[in-house]
């Protein structure tokens, strides 16, 4: 499975290359943007590390497919990315599905000057749906207690929350 561009009403979601790293510096040097997540600001060398790990698309043990993205408006401005982190699920030959059921962790983040208009859930609508057609047939999120605006998310991704506490977060699935 690789990421591909994918449109959507107000958004273009672009497959992440390492040269995303200094737009998105800009969209991820809000401290604000950190107080569920935790963390720091990065710089632009940290995102470029980052990226470039991420870009490989798979874990070291290959036993994950990773996918991400960069949010762009329709012009081309970054506003934030989601991601997906794929287990047990492959791609036959030519990328069709295979039947064997497969599960993402999703997530989701849109730069605080841009929170409150809807960008986030429909990124991830269009990510969830992406997943879908390739044979991914369950989803889980991991969300702080607090985060109302990722709880709705969630919901309208049809995820509810589970008893399960993971380093702070609660686990949301379908």
């Amino acid at each position: 499975m690789i990421a591909e561009q994918i449109r959507c009403a107000r958004l273009v979601l672009q497959p992440l290359r390492v040269s995303h790293a200094p737009g998105m510096s800009r969209v991820l040097a809000d401290p604000a943007l950190y107080a569920f997540t935790g963390g720091e600001l990065p710089s632009i060398a940290e995102l470029t590390a980052r990226y470039e790990r991420q870009t490989a698309g798979r874990s070291p043990d290959g036993v994950e497919t990773w996918l991400n993205w960069v949010v762009t408006d329709l012009a081309g401005e970054p506003l934030g990315y989601v991601q997906a982190t794929v287990t047990g699920a492959a791609d036959g030959a030519g990328g069709e599905p295979v039947e064997e059921e497969g599960q993402a962790e999703v997530a989701w983040v849109v730069a605080t000057s841009q929170q409150g208009r809807g960008y986030a859930t429909e990124a991830a609508l269009a990510l969830v749906d992406w997943l879908r057609a390739r044979g991914v047939t369950q989803f889980v999120a991991h969300i702080h207690p607090d985060h109302r605006a990722s709880q709705a998310v969630a919901r309208h991704l049809g995820l509810h929350p589970t008893a399960t506490r993971v380093d702070g977060e609660d686990r949301w699935e379908s």
